[in-house]
């Protein structure tokens, strides 16, 4: 039993938000002296700030920390890449994934880095088209490839939930820059982001 998860807030923060996060269970018609809701105010507190530490985070330093140089041009393309985020309208969750890819020009950049750079920009208040834009935007600048791609996918609990309540919807953006412009580079994007090969 040598491994311990340890979480790290900032006490404050956590005191100032459950206070919060307490008086709005009152306001909605709960009691928060019962037994089920005594914690509830101090967990929806650290979820919060869990849930939004991208504001705390570089993306580009990430990048940055992992950039070697190479002799290699072709596309890179990352699958299926996990993204969680909270639409900044409603504060309720929105979740698909995210294919990028990326044309080095001289440098890349360990693998691990680009579903954290996701992570950076998921953890804040989002919608998806900035989000997509985010992502593709810091990639470029800071790597500098021929071209980046990106595709995301998600499902959003605001239409699902609430209001217009559609479950099977389904939300699509895309962003490309240089080379991924061409017609042939991206076709060859699309077809192996659509391409079983596992």
């Amino acid at each position: 039993m040598n491994y311990k998860k340890t979480e790290k807030f900032n006490k404050e923060v956590t005191d100032n938000l459950s206070k919060k996060f307490r008086s709005l269970l009152s306001e909605l018609g709960e009691n928060p002296e019962r037994e089920g809701l005594l914690k509830t105010p101090k967990r929806a507190a650290k979820a919060m700030q869990f849930l939004t530490h991208g504001y705390d985070m570089d993306a580009a330093a990430i990048l940055k920390s992992a950039m070697f140089s190479e002799d290699y041009n072709e596309m890179v393309l990352i699958k299926d890449i996990e993204v969680y985020s909270l639409c900044e309208h409603h504060m309720l969750p929105f979740f698909g994934k995210a294919h990028i890819a990326y044309i080095p020009d001289g440098k890349i950049v360990g693998l691990s880095k680009i579903p954290r750079v996701v992570d950076v920009f998921a953890r804040r208040l989002q919608v998806q088209e900035r989000l997509t834009h985010e992502i593709l935007n810091c990639i470029q600048d800071t790597l500098e490839p021929l071209g980046v791609a990106i595709i995301m996918e998600a499902r959003h609990m605001c239409m699902m939930m609430r209001g217009v309540q559609k479950q099977n919807s389904v939300t699509t953006t895309s962003a490309f820059t240089g080379a991924f412009k061409a017609q042939k580079t991206r076709a060859e994007f699309l077809n192996l982001v659509s391409a079983k090969l596992h």
